[in-house]
């Protein structure tokens, strides 16, 4: 069970090799001891997400899970669960993808709309389930500010992550009355590997600076939070910015 302060005792990464989802990790092990679970495809990249854990004092498994294998995700949840209750669930998966190749080729598109949405709701489902059976714990989902309107460098991406943000909304509606928090987190660029090579938007946070702010809203019981909070007004504006002024904007 979470404690009084916001710490859990165990948790599950959806998305093993994640920067931010092992941030926050990082931050819960070094509060008290935790079991963690790191979901991903096997990898020296997992191998070290896992080490780098253990460092910071948390007892780490690792579990196969490839979000391209949506018949395997019921699986990969009961395995998860196998060893009892999880306080905390981080699904952090997806990919970016070259953007102009996602517009104009099926596979590239193809291949962020399974990752990014489709399993999202293939291993959120089974999750979901799990997390109301259960009766208690926070459910966080890492969705994205490119999901709140779609622009001209990225909407493939957007749309994807619209999707994803709408399926998980939706959860901390159906899960609440069970007991179960779920937490959408929206944050703007983050300096990653994966924006590697692009260029800093304004606002540009580190995976260490979206992971405080994710274990705030946990504590918080918070079912949304922008990072930074600065984002909510900002795309406030955006959202409602005409179309032909929107389409104009360098972005």
């Amino acid at each position: 069970m979470i404690d009084a302060v916001g710490s859990p005792q165990s948790l599950l990464l959806l998305g093993g090799t994640s920067e931010i989802g092992l941030a926050v990790a990082e931050r819960y092990a070094r509060q008290r001891p935790l079991r963690i679970t790191l979901a991903a495809r096997p990898s020296e990249r997992l191998d070290a997400a896992a080490a780098r854990l253990r460092d910071a004092g948390a007892t780490v498994s690792t579990l196969p899970f490839d979000a391209k294998q949506p018949d395997t995700h019921t699986e990969v949840i009961e395995k998860a669960f196998a060893d009892g209750d999880i306080d905390v669930t981080i699904v952090a998966f997806g990919v970016l993808g070259d953007q102009e190749e996602a517009w104009t080729n099926v596979d590239v598109a193809r291949e962020l709309a399974e990752v990014n949405y489709v399993a999202a709701v293939t291993i959120g489902v089974p999750l979901a389930e799990r997390l109301r059976k259960q009766g208690h714990g926070a459910l966080v989902a890492l969705s994205s500010a490119a999901g709140e309107r779609a622009r001209r460098s990225n909407f493939v991406y957007g749309s994807t992550k619209a999707g994803f943000d709408a399926f998980y909304t939706g959860l901390t509606y159906a899960l609440k009355p069970h007991g179960v928090t779920v937490t959408v987190i929206r944050p703007g660029f983050v300096r990653s590997k994966m924006t590697e090579g692009l260029k800093p938007a304004p606002l540009s946070q580190t995976p260490e600076q979206v992971a405080e702010i994710v274990v705030n809203a946990v504590r918080n019981r918070r079912e949304q939070a922008w990072a930074p909070a600065a984002f909510r007004p900002v795309m406030s504006i955006l959202r409602h910015v005409p179309r032909p002024i929107f389409r104009k904007l360098p972005f």
